[in-house]
């Protein structure tokens, strides 16, 4: 329930979630069973962006993720939030690591079973993490598509990684799955706070700004992209 082409900071990268605590966590997928989408064209396969991106992102691994990489999805979200607060950022994020807010492991690995997970990794080692899901979640603020969609649940990197434009390659990968399944609209929602950095940030990747929502104080921005 989200940056030059290179990865921010996490606050920019993970797209509205809500529910406090979580709600400056993860994006509108939060704590309601998660649905999975058809796959289309069949399960999805690694793909190395070795060769098709510029030399500060070689070595680009995507594969699709799976429960083993709870630990290293966690370990993500902690250091972001812990990376957040060290630079003043506590209004997205709150100050608790991920891993200890309740729920926030299983939501973890719902994530990572239910939904359609895609591991960034260099040289072998998880650095990136997107999640696709057939919509919005139904408990946000959020009018589902007239149409068959998938829609970027979560996108986040680990902080060691910074500047080897991950988001770049997964948000990549996202339009190549969202075709791969015969689909024609990807949609992401994000925070709307700091200045709009973070709406930039997909804008500059192919998404255009459609409606916007207010959860409490939390201001989100819904996203789109066609997919031809």
């Amino acid at each position: 329930m989200r940056w030059s082409s290179r990865l921010l900071p996490l606050r920019r990268l993970l797209p509205f979630s809500r529910l406090l605590p979580l709600s400056r966590l993860l994006p509108l997928s939060r704590l309601l069973p998660l649905r999975r989408p058809s796959h289309g064209g069949g399960q999805a396969t690694a793909t190395d962006y070795s060769s098709a991106m510029d030399d500060t992102a070689r070595g680009i691994r995507i594969r699709r993720g799976g429960p083993a990489d709870a630990p290293a999805v966690l370990n993500m979200l902690d250091s972001a939030v812990i990376w957040m607060n060290d630079r003043g950022n506590t209004e997205q994020w709150g100050t608790t690591p991920f891993s200890e807010k309740p729920g926030g492991v299983e939501m973890v690995d719902r994530y990572l079973t239910e939904n359609l997970p895609y591991i960034a990794e260099l040289d072998g080692t998880p650095a990136a993490v997107l999640v696709l899901d057939s919509g919005p979640a139904p408990q946000a603020p959020i009018a589902p598509a007239e149409e068959p969609e998938r829609y970027v649940r979560l996108l986040v990197s680990d902080r060691r990684f910074a500047g080897r434009h991950l988001g770049s390659a997964l948000l990549a990968h996202a339009v190549e799955e969202t075709r791969r399944a015969g689909v024609r609209l990807l949609r992401v929602d994000c925070w709307a706070g700091g200045g709009g950095e973070l709406v930039a940030f997909y804008e500059r990747h192919g998404f255009t700004s459609t409606e916007t929502f207010q959860a409490g104080a939390w201001p989100g921005q819904v996203l789109a992209q066609r997919i031809g």
